[in-house]
């Protein structure tokens, strides 16, 4: 058989395969459509359902900075580690474990209302999609409103075409979260502003002896580096650090 009889024959097999479910008899067992999920009254296909899985997770790195604590606390600690003038150290991977767990620790409170508000009714069957929506999501924005500065608020408002709200619940989503994100860099610079402080002095105490020592070659930041870490160690600069960073939020 040459090449082309095994083609052919090829071919008529994949068309006869193809021809069989049609063919089937009418009692033949078919397979049943498949829903695991309902969103209101509409059931939900499983293509569907992991559509929406997959368009959660890709959103969860945005969700986490704009209606966590984590930006604030990510931001400190990285301006902390450049006013200790050690490089690298600790590494990013360092800072930001460091950064998730205290987001948690600062969260939990409003995890915790979401929960108990919002989801746990709706996996019992006892809210629908949308209002669960509304009350899982309650304790965020009751959250975030709470770090908001008023001028941040009503300068997104202004972006929007809005005027002023009447209350909290009118505020639309994405203006909270522009503004939140906004005071959020605000507060964080402002408190790498104060820890920036101490070891700019130590920087300038360091460069004037080495200027009147006549060193004008030997760096100032390579000597000063061992006297800002001394400092900070001895003071339990961490600790401060992180207390400070989770007493300066508002919780509802």
């Amino acid at each position: 058989m040459n090449a082309r009889s095994l083609l052919v024959a090829s071919l008529a097999a994949l068309l006869l395969l193809c021809a069989l479910p049609a063919a089937a008899a009418p009692g033949a067992v078919q397979l049943p459509e498949l829903t695991v999920a309902r969103i209101g009254d509409q059931q939900v296909s499983l293509p569907l359902q992991i559509l929406f899985a997959m368009t959660a997770i890709t959103l969860l790195p945005a969700a986490l900075l704009a209606v966590t604590a984590f930006t604030r606390i990510i931001i400190v600690l990285a301006l902390l580690r450049q006013a200790l003038g050690t490089g690298q150290s600790p590494s990013n991977q360092v800072l930001l474990g460091l950064a998730l767990f205290l987001t948690a620790l600062v969260m939990m409170p409003v995890g915790e209302r979401a929960w108990a508000e919002g989801v746990a009714p709706y996996l019992n069957g006892d809210l629908d999609a949308a209002a669960a929506w509304q009350a899982a999501s309650a304790p965020f924005r009751a959250f975030m409103l709470a770090q908001v500065r008023e001028n941040d608020l009503m300068a997104f408002a202004a972006l929007a075409g809005h005027g002023s709200y009447a209350s909290p619940d009118e505020v639309p989503f994405y203006v909270l979260a522009a503004s939140y994100l906004t005071s959020e860099l605000r507060t964080a610079f402002e408190i790498g502003f104060l820890l920036f402080v101490p070891f700019v002095i130590i920087d300038l105490v360091v460069a004037s002896v080495l200027m009147s020592m006549g060193m004008m070659m030997l760096s100032p930041m390579l000597v000063s580096a061992p006297f800002k870490i001394l400092l900070f160690v001895l003071a339990d600069g961490w600790v401060l650090v992180v207390g400070s960073l989770a007493a300066s939020f508002h919780l509802p």
